[in-house]
């Protein structure tokens, strides 16, 4: 079966298995030969500057704001094009569909422009590694290719000094439709290793009893952590002035109003967020007043005013020493202070109107659960049906 019959197949489930795995393999070199086209295109596009056409200095900046694709695939669709151009054999492979972008860029990584003029330098041949790579990516898993590659790292140094390991660090941020994040990093061995430890540190300090989330889900908590940590330690690079913060901006309506209020709240970065998830920052945040007018000018813009004062907070968590939701405790540097009556509604910033939450549980109380003080001084919580939530054995009778 070829490519061009899928068209012609109205019903996939009455394909043979095999006639299945035919048709992918086929998609697949069919995908590898136009990942090439577009490979040589990019190519012949920075050697001939076309992207200045556009009024733009890269092809690699050509590529992300003209075809929206990420920094990340630009980046690595260029550095290909830069490479095919010395592995004639490798090319020829990715040209017929036997060899994938990934393999390639496995490639280009390993062989840019300042290695392969060391190579030049020391008479390695690289013909001859582009001939021993292009096999391995033909005939063995992605992997064989990986470990093949570092041959020619060590063949332009055997025994020289560690090479930078800041030239192999990479960091990609996506964010998607919704507002969420994802990433990928690529870590030299002892930057890997500073990150885990820091991760590790705050995976396995004291956390709520009971908690199930897998450890992926936990390794997130922590890495938003920290970069609460940093943010609250005040010790960043000023950014154009002001100190690097979460800029939130919402309607005074909207966030007065009961409700989730879906849309209605922007971040700094572009993301919509609710109004409900507008009020859970604004517990504990510094907040500014812009009047807009009717054509959107900013016609006033009031000073910008802490929330909760640096005082206050010692107060709360003097008093509250850890989160106060029912079996948590995690530590008062973990957890943010939160509005029993949100200030938005007419409540005080005031301590007996506090409670010291940590970010999942702040996120808890405000969808739904609640959290109270009795007359004696013990913090009791309540889920969204009211009943409350009991710490310890159930004795019955």
């Amino acid at each position: 079966m070829t490519v061009l019959e899928l068209d012609e197949v109205e019903d996939l489930h009455r394909l043979p298995a095999d006639d299945v795995l035919e048709l992918l393999a086929g998609l697949v070199v069919e995908r590898n030969r136009l990942d090439a086209q577009i490979t040589g295109l990019v190519r012949h596009a920075e050697l001939t500057q076309a992207a200045e056409h556009d009024g733009l200095a890269s092809m690699r900046s050509w590529l992300i704001g003209h075809l929206r694709l990420s920094a990340g695939e630009a980046s690595r669709i260029v550095r290909a094009a830069r490479l095919l151009g010395h592995v004639p054999h490798l090319a020829a492979a990715f040209a017929e569909g036997s060899v994938t972008a990934a393999q390639v860029d496995v490639v280009a990584g390993a062989m840019g422009e300042s290695d392969r003029a060391r190579a030049e330098e020391q008479d390695v041949d690289v013909e001859a590694f582009d001939r021993a790579f292009t096999a391995v990516a033909v005939s063995s898993s992605h992997q064989s290719l990986v470990v093949a590659v570092g041959a020619f790292a060590d063949a332009l140094d055997p025994d020289g000094p560690e090479p930078d390991p800041t030239e192999g660090r990479r960091l990609s941020i996506s964010t998607h439709g919704d507002g969420s994040v994802t990433g990928r990093f690529d870590l030299d061995a002892v930057g890997g290793e500073k990150v885990r430890t820091a991760i590790e540190a705050l995976v396995q300090a004291h956390r709520p009893a009971g908690d199930v989330r897998t450890r992926g889900q936990r390794q997130a908590d922590a890495l938003v952590q920290l970069a609460d940590n940093a943010l609250a330690g005040g010790g960043l690079p000023v950014l154009r002035t002001v100190k690097p913060h979460v800029v939130v901006t919402i309607a005074a309506q909207d966030l007065a109003t009961e409700g989730i209020g879906p849309g209605t709240a922007a971040t700094g970065f572009g993301t919509v967020i609710s109004a409900a998830r507008a009020r859970w920052l604004a517990c504990d945040s510094e907040v500014s007043r812009i009047v807009m007018g009717p054509d959107g000018t900013p016609l006033d813009v009031g000073r910008a005013h802490r929330v909760v004062t640096p005082a206050l907070r010692r107060a709360v968590v003097a008093r509250d020493k850890e989160c106060v939701f029912a079996g948590c405790g995690a530590p008062h540097h973990w957890a943010e202070v939160h509005h029993l009556v949100h200030w938005a509604h007419g409540g005080e910033t005031s301590l007996a109107n506090s409670a010291l939450l940590c970010e999942p549980h702040h996120t808890k109380v405000h969808h739904g659960f609640r959290v109270e003080r009795d007359p004696g001084g013990r913090w009791r919580t309540y889920r969204p049906d009211d009943t409350e939530i009991l710490i310890g054995p159930r004795i019955t009778t």
